[in-house]
């Protein structure tokens, strides 16, 4: 072999050598963000079933029976969360009593993922304000945190008197 077909030889080589880096980089980043999709669409699904929890709760302890009722005679705000004996989740209800639960999750496909609820009663004309009156709207912020996502998954779902 000549010269210039070494060349060519070792030159086809190196071409060959930095087409098949690229490629394998690009596989492995698809994989890369395959799991990670799944990682995070497992965190909604668990925060969206958190959600659809509570949602078969009373709106507060003072409606599970449903009567007319003016919002002052709602839980006071400081008193958001379980009532005294509502140790287990099962026990729960209405939806305050999910404020400051948490729960860790470890299922099969599902492992070191963390549920936090959160209830604060909003403002009618805007949800986003937290209000320290009782009013006629809940906010229940749903947050999923795990070691393996990068940034924590929060679903938010205003409940009104009326929403059960």
């Amino acid at each position: 072999m000549g010269n210039v077909q070494s060349l060519l030889a070792i030159g086809s080589i190196v071409l060959f050598s930095f087409v098949s880096y690229n490629f394998n980089s690009a596989v492995l980043t698809n994989l890369g963000l395959e799991v990670e999709n799944k990682v995070y669409l497992t965190a909604f699904s668990l925060a969206d079933d958190m959600i659809e929890e509570i949602k078969q709760r009373a709106f507060d302890e003072e409606t599970i029976v449903f009567r007319a009722i003016n919002a002052d005679e709602l839980t006071e705000s400081p008193y958001l969360g379980p009532e005294s004996g509502e140790s287990n989740v099962t026990l729960f209800d209405d939806i305050d009593d999910f404020n400051s639960y948490q729960k860790p999750v470890s299922l099969p496909h599902a492992e070191n993922y963390t549920v936090r609820c959160k209830v604060d009663y909003v403002s009618s004309s805007n949800p986003q304000q937290v209000s320290l009156a009782q009013t006629f709207f809940k906010r229940v912020e749903v947050t999923v945190s795990s070691p393996y996502l990068r940034n924590s998954v929060k679903l938010s779902y205003i409940f009104t008197l009326h929403s059960k």
